[in-house]
């Protein structure tokens, strides 16, 4: 992986040093701060009108390599993101190493609007994010040019604190895009112990099929049709990371990990499940986050997660609509539509995680998941941050802002009682229904349905604001941003470790 490296500007024009580019970003590159870079930028502005205007790599005798990318980043001051950065970087560096540069420098100046405070860390991720190759092409011999990258007037803590990002983002994209036989649930996990051998996490293992049916029962029924085949047998993995300090605060998530999602009885017609093996993005960037976490060692937070592992198969045995399955929580489910799997993955899960939150300090529950085609076409390429009562005031909107300084784009999603209402079972047979029989997009409020499924059958609906034990929860639903691209085979991007890891920093 590209190691970022804190580089002074004082080492841009010595002589000894062995970088080869200079990649500038700004949305006035000829204003750069370096005498020598701005004289050469002006001169060949007179010469190229391309100059100042778009991405252009020039030969500049006082740039490191001879090689001098200026980027230029257009800024809306009145509804623009910080991702343009991102956008901006992500072309750069693919120019600079189609150039045949091995270290470049990156340049980031400064915004003073506050939307864009992030700008060099966003765009030293999108250089990171441009330069990643799927798990199976590193197999196969293909390789990544570039070795490092150096950020100039960046101090050294934040050069290790983006490097330390990026090894749990190269672990989330892996997870989430590696073809489903590859990254089945047991090489899932293979894949993340040998991962995090070197960090301070603690992993655990749930595998026994009687303890799996037992207490993650709805878990179970979506893999029902897989446990014939033991390489698809489903997984609970539990990372744990505690302090060397006092606990002040516990973060609780919960990720979706389905392998590969037919969409069981419910099946996926038309195409539809081509791709289907990144329906295990919320696991992979939780797991991904945690690498993070482990890595960089942050006092007074305990973070614990579980993610459920399984696939949704199709066959004789496979689960169907209308079957009544009680969840951990003593929940009655009915089924409304198999394809509605992943909250039924997540509400067993965080059942579990609510019983750890009853003696944890200061505890917030999140459950992470490419959850629902309505969230993706309400909300395009942000995700959905759907809150319980109990973070309705301060966890979402706190936790959505610092997406949105990130470049992971969120928008908040309230919860309604209509939501609660529409998915009880009114025929007294069942407590809720999963899903209505159409996919989500169909339904009108479909993904705030799924929280609220989620929030019934995992329990937490005793521990709203009202309750004597209030409980903090958000649903995370990353369906229209995990991906970027083609959405079956584009980059996953591992949102949202980025927002959870500067969350988690702003806690303590």
């Amino acid at each position: 992986m590209p190691q970022f490296i804190s580089v002074s500007s004082d080492e841009l024009f010595a002589s000894s040093n062995d970088w080869d580019a200079l990649i500038i970003i700004s949305p006035d590159p000829l204003a750069v701060p370096f005498a020598a870079i701005r004289q050469a930028l002006q001169q060949q502005a007179a010469i190229d009108k391309r100059i100042g205007q778009q991405l252009v790599l020039s030969v500049c005798d006082s740039a490191p390599g001879n090689r001098l990318l200026s980027a230029v980043v257009q800024i809306d001051a009145e509804y623009g993101d910080v991702s343009v950065y991102a956008e901006v970087a992500q072309q750069a560096i693919a120019q600079a190493q189609a150039s045949g540069a091995k270290r470049p420098l990156l340049w980031v100046a400064a915004n003073p609007l506050p939307q864009f405070a992030m700008a060099l860390s966003v765009a030293a991720l999108g250089c990171a994010q441009q330069l990643w190759l799927p798990l199976e092409a590193r197999e196969a011999g293909h390789q990544v040019g570039i070795s490092c990258i150096g950020l100039v007037d960046v101090p050294d803590n934040i050069a290790v604190q983006l490097t330390a990002i990026e090894a749990g983002r190269i672990l989330a994209r892996d997870l989430c895009a590696t073809e489903p036989e590859r990254m089945a649930p047991y090489a899932f996990v293979d894949y993340c112990m040998k991962s995090l051998v070197e960090s301070d996490v603690d992993v655990s293992v749930l595998d026994d099929l009687d303890t799996l049916l037992a207490d993650y029962p709805l878990l179970c029924a979506v893999g029902r049709a897989s446990l014939q085949v033991e390489r698809h047998q489903p997984r609970v993995l539990q990372l744990e990371y505690l302090p060397e300090d006092e606990v002040k605060h516990t973060l609780l998530l919960a990720g979706k990990g389905v392998i590969f999602d037919t969409g069981g009885a419910s099946l996926k017609v038309g195409g539809g499940m081509s791709g289907m093996s990144r329906d295990k993005g919320g696991a992979a960037a939780i797991a991904g986050l945690m690498k993070t976490i482990g890595l960089l060692k942050p006092q007074g937070v305990r973070v614990v997660a579980q993610l459920g592992l399984v696939r949704n198969s199709i066959g004789s045995d496979a689960f169907v609509p209308d079957e009544i399955i009680t969840s951990h929580a003593g929940t009655r489910v009915r089924i409304g539509n198999t394809d509605a799997e992943g909250r039924l993955v997540l509400a067993d899960l965080l059942s579990h995680l609510r019983i750890l939150a009853s003696d944890a300090v200061n505890p917030q529950l999140f459950s992470v998941a490419t959850l629902t085609s309505h969230a993706a076409r309400a909300f395009g390429r942000h995700f959905a941050t759907v809150p319980n009562s109990v973070a309705l005031a301060n966890l979402a909107p706190s936790f959505s802002h610092q997406a949105n300084l990130q470049g992971e784009a969120a928008t908040v999603s309230a919860l309604s009682q209509e939501d609660f209402s529409i998915i009880t079972d009114t025929t007294l047979a069942a407590d809720v229904l999963s899903s209505m029989h159409l996919g989500s997009s169909m339904v009108t409020r479909g993904h705030q349905l799924a929280a609220a499924f989620i929030v019934s059958a995992s329990g937490l609906n005793r521990h709203g604001a009202q309750s004597p034990t209030p409980l903090p929860f958000m649903h995370l639903d990353i369906a229209g941003a995990a991906i970027e691209g083609d959405p079956r085979y584009g980059k996953p991007n591992a949102i949202p470790l980025v927002t959870f890891w500067h969350y988690l920093q702003q806690l303590i």
